[in-house]
């Protein structure tokens, strides 16, 4: 599933795309990922005429920000978005299409049907699901030391698993968490709240570098990701350890080591990480 820097290249390529297009028509083959209103017909109508004067990002979700809506969607495991000429065949696996004024397509693919869209009036996206209980932003002047620390002293989870609460902080996930443990010395397993305050103090750090090292390349290409522009990320061939099950550990050479840990694989190395 794409995580924080993987959403936010994909954000970024597409503000280039679609910034200033008025919709012109909506066509929805995959009326179950609208979850927001429950009729697929009240989501096409009220997009009719509107203009995308931004696009943001809330964790792992998009923000299409519109004249009097704001359109939220989550790509889940397999969704992606891209421009095509009016005229462009499409395939199977796009379920939603954004016909634009200019004969121009934003279309949305999904192989697997994860995706979700949820249309909010402009101003009220916060107040609810699936965007209300949300934790800071990794890159927010509120995600401090302090309320990191604060979080994760109340908790008796493994830290893996309290990362990965979105709750916490947002856009966190798989690769992400099992990077900035390992480059934090901390393993996967210890509980939360065990850490003392110089390694919540490091991960707090790794956390934040992590995510911004990962932005900069463009995210991760692990399985199928690429942004809207068909472009792979590059930070893969950056990984500490995720994915890399039986390699040399690249500080101290020990072989890295698989296992599960809240129903998740989680790659670490044994010595770094006692």
């Amino acid at each position: 599933m794409p995580e924080l820097p993987e959403v936010e290249t994909v954000r970024r390529t597409l503000l280039q795309l679609v910034k200033g297009k008025t919709i012109e028509k909506v066509t929805i083959h995959w009326p179950k990922m609208i979850k927001k209103p429950e009729e697929p017909d009240q989501f096409v109508d009220a997009l009719i005429g509107q203009t995308i004067h931004d696009v943001n990002r809330r964790g792992k979700f998009l923000k299409f920000i519109l004249d009097d809506y704001v359109l939220v969607s989550h790509l889940r495991m397999e969704g992606r978005y891209g421009l095509y000429e009016k005229n462009e065949e499409s395939d199977k696996h796009t379920h939603a299409v954004f016909t634009f004024t200019d004969e121009t397509e934003l279309r949305y693919r999904d192989v697997r049907k994860f995706g979700t869209m949820h249309l909010f009036k402009k101003g009220l996206e916060e107040n609810e699901l699936p965007l209300s209980q949300l934790g800071p932003e990794p890159f927010s002047e509120n995600f401090t030391v302090s309320y990191l620390e604060e979080r994760l002293k109340k908790t008796t989870r493994k830290i893996k698993s309290a990362l990965l609460d979105q709750t916490i902080v947002v856009g966190l996930g798989n690769i992400y968490v099992d990077e900035a443990l390992f480059r934090s010395g901390i393993n996967p397993e210890r509980i939360a709240n065990t850490l003392t305050k110089k390694e919540y103090n490091l991960l707090h750090r790794e956390i934040i570098l992590t995510l911004d090292e990962a932005v900069a390349q463009g995210g991760s290409t692990v399985r199928s990701y690429v942004n809207t522009q068909g472009e792979i990320g590059m930070f893969q061939l950056q990984l500490y350890v995720y994915g890399r099950t039986n390699e040399p550990c690249k500080k101290c050479g020990t072989t890295l080591t698989k296992t599960v840990v809240v129903g998740r694989g989680t790659h670490y190395c044994e010595k770094c990480q006692k």
